[in-house]
């Protein structure tokens, strides 16, 4: 009877370490069932795919394949215009005896904020645009093949008529710094009114010499005293005429024929000339026209461009 009487003060101990193993046990459980929903919703992320994953992905085919396929629109496109720009060059060539103008964007401010508008599109807006443009090229390449085909059938009905076109400088001026006064209403050096100047003048020493600037005959040459001093007049098929004066000396005779880029005269301060200057016309089925437009075989776009403004810089003529 005695060993049964276990004081009250140490039965209670025995009860903290029961519930510390019953806290862990439920813990271990806790991380034991948090571990395998974690496992099993990887698994599950991984092996099926939400409605919202499989949609996207199928878009995401979608817009591969459209890309491929339009890849290989526009590489087949790029051959056809690459083509068409050699063809065009060849025909240039023959035709103006030069490559053709090449125009291209010199100010880079458009490209850039085309490029901020694209980055500000979806895919989707993307490829619409893509195809798009794609279809716009098609439709120019369709017509540039037409044109294409129209003017060659006229180049090789007209192949001669080239070589009598006005289409060079009559003096070498690689620069464009030797002319002094362009075509239009200019101040007149000894009048000092306001009166058409028909041509551009060329400030040069006198004995530079004078090309022909395209195949002709000598029609006129004039000798006696006159405003425009000693005058060549070279005669051209196709209606064109042009027309050299205040010349020192000239190295052809009338009714001499002529090829482009053959010396013709030595410049000179004949007539009524304020220095030792070439003035030179161009005429058209009568009427004087701007010789500037005419300097498309030897002139670069930018060339062109260059010459043109120095044109409307409003120059003194000489003549």
């Amino acid at each position: 009877m005695e060993q049964n009487n276990i004081p009250t003060s140490q039965q209670p101990q025995q009860q903290p370490p029961r519930r510390r193993r019953r806290a862990l046990d439920y813990t271990l459980r806790g991380l034991m069932f948090t571990g395998v929903m974690l496992v099993y919703y990887v698994l599950f992320s991984w092996l099926v795919d939400t409605p919202v994953e499989r949609e996207m992905k199928q878009s995401t085919a979608l817009l591969e394949q459209q890309y491929e396929a339009l890849s290989e629109r526009y590489e087949t496109l790029s051959e056809v215009l690459e083509n068409i720009e050699d063809r065009d060059r060849n025909v240039s060539r023959v035709l103006f005896e030069s490559d053709p103008y090449d125009f291209k964007d010199v100010d880079g401010t458009a490209s850039w904020r085309t490029r901020e508008k694209m980055l500000e599109k979806t895919n989707r807006g993307l490829a619409r645009e893509f195809d798009d443009r794609m279809k716009k090229l098609e439709h120019n390449i369709a017509y540039l093949n037409y044109s294409y085909n129209t003017l060659r059938s006229k180049i090789d009905q007209n192949k001669e008529a080239v070589r009598y076109i006005p289409a060079i400088q009559p003096v070498i001026n690689p620069d464009l710094t030797l002319l002094t006064a362009s075509f239009g209403l200019r101040i007149h050096p000894f009048y000092r009114n306001l009166t058409p100047h028909s041509g551009v003048d060329y400030t040069v020493p006198e004995g530079t010499r004078v090309f022909a600037t395209a195949d002709g005959v000598v029609k006129t040459i004039t000798t006696r005293n006159t405003g425009s001093g000693l005058t060549l007049v070279l005669q051209h098929e196709g209606g064109y005429e042009t027309t050299y004066s205040h010349l020192r000396k000239v190295t052809v005779r009338r009714g001499n024929r002529v090829r482009r880029g053959d010396i013709i005269a030595l410049t000179g301060n004949t007539g009524l000339s304020l220095a030792p200057h070439l003035h030179y016309e161009v005429k058209y089925n009568g009427m004087r026209v701007d010789p500037i437009h005419y300097f498309f075989m030897e002139l670069s776009p930018v060339e062109y461009q260059r010459i043109m403004r120095i044109a409307q810089s409003g120059m003194q003529s000489f003549d």
